[in-house]
């Protein structure tokens, strides 16, 4: 049975266009793990990313993008994880608090995504390779909305005081046992 939790918006940066964003997490059998990032509202009026060739990109994260951080239990490495509504990704190697952020080398996640009235559905498989290793992980999980006009907005579990930061540690707030 997969967990699902709810995103919220930065307060500083809301986005009329989206009522909702949750996303549903579920171990795959072989270790690796299933995000599905569920957004309701108006996705007609987002500036979605076009479809293109399924690959590594960078600076996905400038434009309507879902992420995942996750970070072995004790940290304070972790990994950055980005999947574009084009079927592009990124993912990026972090030593300590925004330290390092070198390509990471894995197996390319699966990306699914579909529209529908009112909703907008991201499916992303990370190879168990791709997930640090230990008998916990903590997640951060987040995504950036840019509406027509070029705005954007910020979602996450927590957002730690300030301007948003998805990497701020305080935003690792879910904890899931590895299988």
């Amino acid at each position: 049975m997969p967990l699902t939790v709810a995103l919220m918006a930065h307060p500083t940066t809301p986005c009329p266009q989206v009522t909702g964003i949750t996303v549903a997490l579920a171990w795959a059998d072989d270790g690796g793990l299933t995000l599905i990032y569920r957004l309701a509202g108006a996705p007609d009026a987002l500036s979605l990313p076009a479809p293109a060739e399924p690959g590594r990109a960078d600076g996905l994260w400038r434009h309507t993008c879902f992420e995942a951080f996750a970070m072995a239990e004790d940290g304070p490495g972790y990994r950055e994880f980005n999947f574009s509504p084009s079927g592009q990704w990124a993912a990026y190697a972090f030593t300590t608090y925004r330290d390092g952020g070198g390509d990471l080398a894995m197996p390319a996640p699966a990306i699914a995504c579909r529209q529908g009235t009112g909703q907008l559905e991201l499916t992303a498989c990370l190879h168990a390779a791709a997930l640090p290793t230990g008998g916990r992980l903590r997640l951060g999980l987040s995504t950036v909305i840019e509406d027509s006009d070029g705005q954007l907005s910020y979602w996450a579990l927590r957002h730690p005081p300030g301007k948003p930061d998805f990497h701020h540690t305080d935003a690792f707030v879910l904890t899931l046992a590895c299988p």
